[in-house]
C-alpha cells in the first residue's frame, strides 16, 4: 500500500484497474450521453437529392444568356413543386418550375431563382439577369456525404449527434453500457433524508450529490444505503455491492481513527489496498482498493473535501470505463478575482466559477473553501489549483484551474 502519494500517481494506479464497459446496441431515442462503441459513418449523402434554399423557379441556366433588365428572358411556369415531392415534369429549353424551400430539383433544370427577383405574368415569368450552371442550388452531400465520420468510437452523444444520425436513417446506435456505480454511505452518525433527525445525528447528504453527479455522467447509481462504522458491516455491504456494480464508491471512514473503517473493511475482504491518502487539499483522506477488478474508492465524510475528490479522480476513471476518449479533465489558465489569503502548504483546489470579463477568464470563489461546505459547490465549473508551499494568493494573479461536470 502507498500512502501520501500525488494526484496523478492516484490515478495512474487506479487507471491500470479500469475495464472498459461492454457493448450494446440502443436505440437512437436513449442514446443522449451515451459513448458510442463504434464509428458512425454516414451511409447516405445529406441533403440525398439536389433541392432548393428557398421559395423561387428553377429553370436551365443556359436559357439566361444574355438577359438583363433591358432584355428579361420569358419561361412558361409548367408545373408547381413543394418540399416532399419531386416533379411530374422534366424542365425543357423556354421552360420553369415553380419550387419550394427543399424541394428536389426537377431534371432538366441546373438553377434557381428567388420568386422576389422575377417579374409573374399569370403562367409566365421574366428573369432579368444570366445564371450559371449550379447557381442558388444546394448540391446533394453538401451537408454529409457517403463515407465522412461523422462522430468517433469514444464519443459522448449529443442532441445535434442524435439530429444527425436520425437524418441518416441510424435507428440503433452502437454504444457503450452504462456503468453502474454503487454508493456507500458510512457513519453511525448519518439518518436518510427521509428519517427525523436525532441529537447528534445529520442528513446525508454526499449520497444524493454523488447520485446527481452521476447521472450527469450518464452513468446508472446504486444506491446501497447508510452503513454503521463496523468493519465487518461495512465489508458485508462492499462485497454486495461490487456484486451489482463495476465501481464501488464509499463516502466517510477513509481518516485516521477507530471508526474509520474502509481500510479495516478492505483488509477484512483481502482486497489490494492500492494507496491511502492523497496530497491534496481538501480531499487527502481517501483510498482505493482493488479484488477480484473491481475497484473501491473510498472518499471523505466531509461533503466538499468528497466532491474535490470524486471529481479529480473518481470522474477521469468513471468516463475511462464508460468508453470516453476525453476522460481526462480540461485545464484553463484563470485569473483569481479576489484575494485568497491562507497559504498553501499542500496542494490546493479552490472552488469557484469561471467569469468572462474584458475578454479575461476570471475565477470567483463559490464560497468559504472549508472540507465540509457543501454549498461551495454550488455554480462551482472550476477547481484552481495553488502548487505546494505556496503563500497567499492575490487577485489578479494566475493560476490553472481543472473544467469539472
Amino acid at each position: 500500500m502507498q500512502k501520501n502519494i500525488s494526484l496523478e500517481e492516484a490515478q495512474n494506479l487506479i487507471f491500470d484497474y479500469c475495464p472498459l464497459a461492454e457493448k450494446e446496441n440502443s436505440h437512437l431515442a436513449d442514446t443522449l450521453v451515451r459513448v458510442l462503441a463504434e464509428d458512425i459513418v454516414a451511409r447516405e449523402n445529406i441533403p440525398p437529392f439536389p433541392r432548393s434554399p428557398y421559395d423561387g423557379f428553377v429553370f436551365k441556366a443556359e436559357d439566361t444568356v444574355g438577359a438583363s433588365e433591358a432584355n428579361p428572358v420569358t419561361f412558361e411556369v409548367i408545373e408547381e413543386v413543394p418540399a416532399g415531392y419531386t416533379a411530374q415534369n422534366a424542365v425543357s429549353k423556354g421552360q420553369a418550375i415553380k419550387i419550394l424551400t427543399g424541394a428536389p430539383i426537377p431534371e432538366g433544370a441546373d438553377a434557381v431563382v428567388k420568386f422576389e427577383e422575377v417579374e409573374v405574368q399569370g403562367s409566365k415569368i421574366s428573369v432579368s439577369k444570366a445564371f450559371k450552371h449550379g447557381e442558388d442550388i444546394v448540391p446533394e452531400g453538401e451537408d454529409i456525404a457517403v463515407g465522412d465520420l461523422i462522430a468517433a468510437e469514444g464519443t459522448v452523444v449529443t442532441a445535434p449527434l442524435m439530429g444527425l444520425m436520425a437524418s441518416l436513417g441510424i435507428a440503433e446506435v452502437p454504444v457503450y453500457k452504462r456503468p453502474k456505480i454503487a454508493i456507500i454511505s458510512t457513519g453511525d452518525e448519518l439518518r436518510d433524508v427521509t428519517e427525523p433527525l436525532a441529537p447528534g445525528k445529520i442528513r446525508n447528504s454526499n449520497s444524493y450529490t454523488l447520485q446527481g453527479y452521476l447521472r450527469l455522467l450518464g452513468v446508472e447509481p446504486v444506491v446501497m444505503g447508510i452503513c454503521k462504522d463496523k468493519k465487518e458491516e461495512v465489508a458485508a455491504l462492499v462485497e454486495k455491492a461490487w456484486k451489482q456494480a463495476d465501481l464501488v464508491l464509499t463516502t466517510g471512514g477513509v481518516s485516521v481513527g477507530d471508526y474509520d473503517v474502509i481500510r479495516h473493511a478492505a483488509d477484512y475482504l483481502g482486497a489490494e489496498i492500492l494507496f491511502w491518502k492523497i496530497e491534496i487539499k481538501p480531499g487527502s483522506p481517501c483510498l482505493a482498493a482493488v479484488k477480484d477488478g473491481k475497484m473501491l474508492i473510498g472518499l471523505s465524510g466531509n461533503p466538499a473535501a468528497a466532491m474535490v475528490t470524486f471529481q479529480l479522480m473518481a470522474v477521469p476513471y468513471i468516463k475511462k470505463m464508460a468508453g470516453r476518449k476525453d476522460y481526462y479533465y480540461r485545464k484553463i489558465e484563470v485569473i483569481l478575482k479576489k484575494d485568497f489569503r491562507k497559504p498553501s502548504p499542500r496542494r490546493r483546489f479552490l472552488r469557484g466559477r469561471m467569469l468572462y470579463e474584458n475578454g479575461m477568464v476570471i475565477m470567483e470563489s463559490t464560497g468559504e473553501q472549508g472540507n465540509g461546505v457543501l454549498r461551495s459547490m454550488l455554480g462551482c465549473d472550476i477547481l484552481a489549483e495553488i502548487p505546494e508551499k505556496s503563500g497567499p494568493v492575490k487577485a489578479g494573479e494566475k493560476l490553472i484551474a481543472y473544467i469539472i461536470e
